[in-house]
């Protein structure tokens, strides 16, 4: 039997499903907030549960020049005054042992990188904060394989896990989606999200950075939904081709009440 994974006011797991949205990383604290607050809005108009996403740091950028974030102290700062403004969980990444600790004094989700999710210290060391755990599945495993990241996640007695299916590599800078990963996934007792910027990305295409088809995210957001996704993971931002990081496979601000309403629809019908 499936488990629900409850974040404060919202509950991965049941209807309708969650969407977990915002800027692929914290970029300053204005566009953080004005984009917290419209998600807020837009989320709120159409009654889809929500938690706030952004990154501190990005640990895992393909260039050591690109822009990796503000840093924790002061990435944690802007994430508390989001969740001070919205009242919205917020989720970010954690990229080491150390870093856990300090995250789960601020935020409600911690969110294990896909390129980490073999790491064992940091799955055990985020599982006995006893927050909810968001184990991105590496591009690099097979949906079967995610059950060994959440059994260490389990030894440290947490079972406040979620699940997100972000894409598999495919030859060189290319990832795809097979959905019978979801419900296989799923099939470990947990919830599972999609994440459908991430599935779009490729990873290190543009020479130095990665690129991204943002005209699939939403195609595959919906049948991810069809085929039983719990979530909605989607980099949102209020202008991709000013953004910092990820922006080509990031969605633009005012395309997302169409798609969400949409998305809702799909998951009302199922």
């Amino acid at each position: 039997m499936q488990k629900r994974v409850n974040v404060n006011n919202v509950s991965f797991g049941g209807k309708p499903f969650v969407f977990i949205g915002g800027p692929c990383v914290i970029e300053g604290r204005d566009i953080t907030l004005k984009t917290a607050e419209a998600l807020c809005r837009i989320t709120g108009d159409l009654r889809i549960p929500f938690i706030f996403k952004s990154s501190y740091d990005k640990a895992n950028r393909t260039s050591i020049e690109s822009f990796r974030g503000l840093g924790i102290e002061e990435g944690l700062k802007i994430l508390a005054e989001v969740k001070d403004s919205t009242g919205v969980p917020v989720l970010t990444d954690v990229h080491s042992v150390e870093e856990a600790g300090i995250a789960a004094e601020v935020v409600d989700v911690l969110q294990v990188p896909a390129l980490l999710s073999r790491q064992t210290d940091l799955l055990v060391a985020c599982g006995k904060t006893g927050k909810p755990i968001n184990i991105k599945k590496g591009q690099f495993l097979s949906p079967y394989d995610i059950q060994h990241a959440i059994r260490k996640v389990e030894s440290t007695g947490n079972n406040r896990i979620i699940v997100t299916e972000r894409g598999t590599s495919f030859g060189y800078n290319t990832l795809v989606n097979d959905f019978r990963g979801i419900p296989i996934m799923k099939g470990f007792g947990y919830p599972v999200v999609f994440d459908a910027t991430h599935s779009v990305q490729r990873p290190g295409a543009m020479s130095g950075c990665s690129g991204g088809e943002r005209e699939f995210v939403f195609p595959l957001a919906k049948a991810a939904l069809a085929v039983g996704a719990d979530g909605i993971f989607m980099e949102v931002h209020m202008d991709p081709g000013q953004a910092l990081c990820d922006g080509d496979n990031s969605v633009p601000l005012d395309d997302l009440p169409f798609m969400l309403q949409t998305l809702k629809r799909i998951g009302e019908v199922l």
